[in-house]
């Protein structure tokens, strides 16, 4: 980990430091992720568990999937499952996934790309490692977001992005010791490729043993930064975190992290997914594969799912 990187971070456009008038965020909360099975039964950790919603708004759910060393006829997927309401992002950062859905979209995802499906009214889909992955086994490590669309687009036509790895903006601080990936969103004066429906941004950071970033957000945006791998401190306060933790940050415009001078044997470096975007601010009526505003939309939905109106298994599935 990370699959997209660079030997000299040096050599990358350089964000910009805060002003002395910008405030940092503080920290106001610091869980752990428990530890779960999905689909057919691949481990994750539930990132969001025990955070109140407003404090996401407008995700909804983050699994890290993995990251586990799969042996030979152990990789295991998801069977075909719908979805209604929200967009699906599925960033792959080490091993290989397929995904395919009942529109049309789909491909191989691996090694830092990202696969961005706005399931809005409707669609159903497989996520599932390839057969020479199950074959052989190997490395599987990854995150699945899901974001929530406000009401008036709950029903948008579902659509699928394929975020390339090397598609992705690759920058650096001041000083070179940090590797940041813009998925998603705007990062000063940088922007992301993926095309998001509500808005949000969406950066893997690398921060070297001993590096401090300060990083610019916007201020009208949430802001969650969760540990993929490694030690450090978030905030103004030097909260400590560690790998599975997510911590929540409220009111400025910069988030503050750092990377402890030594880190354990299976990792190098500090690895956080920082995400936020816009609040919604509306009803949120989540069960299961969908979500929506009320509990008769939810019902709604099922129906739909029932009767067959959120999509067809291709053929060739069945």
């Amino acid at each position: 980990m990370p699959a997209v990187t660079v030997a000299n971070p040096l050599e990358l456009p350089r964000l910009v430091a805060p002003l002395v008038t910008d405030r940092p965020r503080r920290v106001t909360s610091i869980t752990t992720a428990p530890r779960g099975l999905e689909g057919e039964g691949f481990p994750v950790r539930r990132a969001f568990a025990g955070v109140d919603l407003a404090d996401l708004d407008p995700f909804v759910h983050m699994d890290q999937m993995g990251e586990v060393d799969y042996g030979p006829g152990e990789p295991k997927g998801t069977p075909w499952h719908p979805h209604r309401g929200f967009e699906t992002v599925t960033y792959m950062i080490d091993g290989t996934f397929v995904h395919q859905d009942s529109i049309g979209g789909g491909g191989v995802i691996q090694n830092g790309a990202t696969q961005w499906m706005t399931a809005g009214g409707g669609i159903l889909h497989i996520e599932r490692p390839p057969d020479e992955l199950i074959d052989t086994g190997g490395l599987f490590h990854g995150i699945q977001l899901w974001v929530n669309l406000p009401a008036a687009l709950k029903m948008t036509r579902p659509r699928y992005q394929d975020i390339e790895a090397l598609a992705i903006s690759l920058l650096s601080n001041e000083t070179g010791d940090a590797i940041i990936r813009v998925i998603a969103g705007q990062l000063g004066t940088y922007a992301g490729p993926g095309d998001t429906h509500t808005p949000i941004s969406l950066v893997h950071v690398t921060l070297l043993p001993g590096a401090r970033l300060a990083l610019p957000w916007n201020p009208a945006y949430n802001a969650l930064t969760y540990i993929l791998a490694g030690t450090g401190t978030v905030g103004l306060d030097r909260r400590p975190i560690h790998d599975g933790q997510l911590a929540v940050h409220r009111d400025g415009d910069f988030l503050l992290l750092e990377a402890d001078e030594h880190q354990d044997s299976r990792t190098t470096a500090l690895e956080v997914l920082v995400l936020g975007g816009q609040p919604i601010r509306e009803p949120v009526a989540a069960y299961g594969p969908f979500v929506m505003n009320t509990r008769a939309e939810l019902q709604q939905a099922f129906d739909d799912y029932q009767a067959g109106r959120l999509g067809q298994i291709p053929a060739e599935h069945i």
